[in-house]
């Protein structure tokens, strides 16, 4: 692109004429650009035609689009009145089905689905790539939904209410355009609406600010605005919660990414609860509020801790006053990594050491008592679907070895039942799992797991993989990944998943020793790693690589910036890498919680330390990286993939990439392109690091 095209752009208002002069990459930014487009097929091309040559492709495409399109599947359950509802995708659904079957037939294994919305035949009746992204059901029947659809995979959806006892939509019925909004019945005539009401109603960050109440047979323009938040916030929008057979409107105001206003619309007027704003709120049981705190509180002169759960009268909260009850406070090694109610109990899974243990509590005569749920150790612990009828509740369990298992549990009995597991896609007894700790510079112990074969030598020969996050308080726990297990550890590589600061492992003091002007922590601890896998003589820079997405690919963005020297493989995926325009793109205003906001001197002056778009330099031994991103995420701009590889290709680095033209933030739609996109990926690590 010439100057002569920069400056006229910026004359037209797309950039500013310092911004032309700064970034000449900025154009990759149009999203749908013909020439930004044009640079993402070209790169396309030529990584595939390369990538798909290499021996290993073809296998892994096949075995991985065997796995994704495997009827053995888990049909995930989710309980709506006396039905289970599913999505589903296999080689005859490609974009999927939702379906359901009666709760009791689930259970003893008579899964007679009936197809409610096929979302293939949609999509080529209305020739739109729909992507479903969920319903929200009316109580006490559920037996009317607001189906979520998105157009190609976005975050952006259409809500369009429909008829699960007639299989289709109602006509006339609640319809809402295409926005990050979000929508939940207050009842069968009225909903509570967040979404883009029209000019000044969404927040920088993209997000609607007005919480409304819309009635059925009047416009959407007309509904009744009962909050407004402010256009400078992450978001707000209302909820329903329910409490038995008690509902309240819920408000919640989002100023930051990590505070939230927490409100209840009753008698016609906002009522704003007072707990902390950093707080978080997990449901509400016989009428005790839980609520998970993210710093300490002080209320009458008592301390409650960081990491605790507690419980308030809820009623009385309404009317401002605090009857506090401790439910749980967890310790140095532990958090809360999910809490869910059934009729009469609260389930909380608590993480220690990076392994789960799950917990049901009752209340009553003003305290909780806990019982531990006899379910598998040493694992992955995920609550699922709980019926609000009945204390019933399902939950899952795996770890890397072990394929996904799905359990019926009765929380009023303490009673397991396993309902199906997944079949093991390869052959686990060749192979065992260790945890390890290392010090990160500052002296902190930072806790990795290592899956590797049982015969590996220790020569600095194995191909390995180190795989993390580091951010948003999301802990990242032992999974079995079928695909990784043909695609990595049965040609030989070993994986390593890194529980790194910034994540949520050993709760919110880990978030937070990552954050903003601390992020450089994260980063070493990440190195830390690696140099203790070298080492050990696991292996080699040569051999080693790193992946992450989103703001993984972020952390792997620095880490080939910062440390070339570390590794010979970087998989970056749907990334952040331009940190000083970031806030500026899509989403990005939202995060700025996490990274801090560019535009403030003081605050760019760490983020500049690390930003990798700002840090890449001419002259350097970097790694050829491999970026992937999605034209339709409407969550982190393809922007920062495509300007990376733009620039770095003018610096006269080799790189890889590949922008799938839908997917959204989750890079794929359809098993297929699943399979494209992980046959591309491992083809690449075999290719660098074997």
């Amino acid at each position: 692109m010439t100057k002569y095209t920069l400056l006229l752009m910026a004359l037209i208002g797309m950039v500013s004429p310092m911004k032309a002069q700064e970034d000449k990459y900025q154009w990759l930014e149009e999203v749908d650009g013909k020439a930004a487009l044009e640079f993402a097929e070209a790169q396309n091309k030529i990584t595939f035609e390369q990538l798909s040559k290499e021996k290993d492709y073809q296998s892994i495409y096949d075995k991985s689009l065997a796995i994704f399109n495997s009827t053995d599947k888990i049909a995930t359950p989710s309980i709506q009145g006396k039905y289970v509802y599913n999505f589903w995708r296999d080689k005859d659904h490609v974009r999927g089905i939702w379906r359901r079957c009666l709760l009791d037939n689930y259970i003893s294994g008579k899964q007679d689905w009936e197809t409610l919305i096929d979302i293939d035949e949609m999509s080529k009746k209305d020739n739109i790539k729909w992507v479903f992204k969920g319903a929200s059901g009316l109580y006490p029947n559920y037996t009317r939904f607001l189906i979520q659809l998105s157009k190609g995979g976005g975050d952006a959806v259409v809500i369009k209410e429909f008829d699960a006892d007639k299989k289709q939509f109602i006509e006339n019925g609640f319809a809402i355009d295409e926005a990050k909004g979000s929508a939940g019945y207050v009842d069968e005539n009225t909903l509570v609406v967040s979404t883009n009401f029209g000019e000044g109603t969404m927040t920088t960050s993209g997000y609607p600010n007005q919480v409304k109440l819309w009635k059925r047979g009047t416009l959407l323009k007309d509904a009744q605005l009962i909050y407004e938040g402010q256009s400078s916030d992450v978001r707000s929008y209302g909820t329903v919660i329910r409490d038995e057979n008690k509902s309240y409107i819920s408000v919640t105001r989002s100023p930051s990414f990590f505070s939230t206003q927490k409100m209840i619309w009753m008698d016609n007027k906002i009522i704003t609860l007072s707990i902390p704003e950093d707080s978080d709120v997990s449901g509400i049981l016989k009428n005790q509020l839980m609520v998970q705190l993210k710093s300490d509180w002080t209320v009458n002169a008592k301390t409650y801790k960081v990491g605790t759960l507690l419980s308030l009268n809820f009623t009385e909260l309404l009317k401002g006053n605090k009857e506090i009850q401790v439910i749980i406070t967890p310790d140095e090694f532990s958090s809360i990594s999910g809490v869910s109610t059934t009729k009469n109990s609260l389930l909380i899974n608590v993480l220690t050491n990076v392994t789960n243990q799950l917990y049901v509590y009752t209340f009553g005569k003003g305290t909780w008592k806990s019982e531990k749920v006899k379910a598998p150790e040493l694992g992955t612990i995920s609550l699922g679907s709980t019926d609000e009828f009945s204390d019933l509740y399902f939950f899952s369990f795996q770890n890397f070895l072990t394929p996904t298992t799905l359990y019926v549990a009765d929380a009023s009995k303490n009673s397991v039942t396993s309902l199906k597991s997944l079949p093991a896609y390869f052959d686990a007894s060749k192979y065992e799992v260790k945890q390890f700790k290392v010090k990160s510079k500052d002296g902190t112990l930072i806790p990795y797991f290592m899956v590797y074969a049982k015969n590996m030598k220790y020569n600095s020969k194995n191909p390995t993989l180190i795989n993390a996050y580091g951010g948003f308080e999301l802990s990242r726990n032992p999974t079995y990944i079928a695909t990784y297990g043909i695609s990595w550890l049965e040609k030989g590589g070993v994986f390593v998943l890194a529980n790194i600061r910034g994540g949520g492992e050993y709760g919110p003091k880990w978030h937070q020793a990552g954050l903003k002007e601390k992020r450089q922590n994260i980063f070493d601890d990440l190195y830390a790693v690696s140099e203790d896998l070298i080492a050990k003589n696991v292996t080699a820079p040569k051999h080693l690589g790193v992946m992450g997405g989103s703001n993984g690919g972020l952390l792997v963005g620095v880490a080939f910036t910062q440390r070339p020297d570390l590794y010979n493989a970087v998989v970056c995926q749907v990334p952040l890498l331009d940190m000083q325009r970031y806030n500026k793109l899509l989403a990005g205003a939202s995060w700025m919680g996490e990274y801090g906001n560019p535009d403030i001197p003081a605050e760019w002056e760490y983020i500049k330390k690390y930003s990798p778009y700002q840090n890449v330099k001419e002259g350097m031994k970097y790694p050829e990286v491999f970026f992937t991103t999605s034209t339709r995420d409407d969550r982190v701009h393809p922007g920062h993939a495509r300007k990376m590889v733009a620039k770095m290709n003018d610096m006269g680095y080799k790189t890889y990439y590949y922008e799938n033209t839908e997917g959204g933030h989750a890079g794929s739609s359809t098993n297929e392109q699943s399979a494209k996109s992980n046959a591309l990926t491992f083809s690449y690590l075999l290719m660098k690091l074997k």
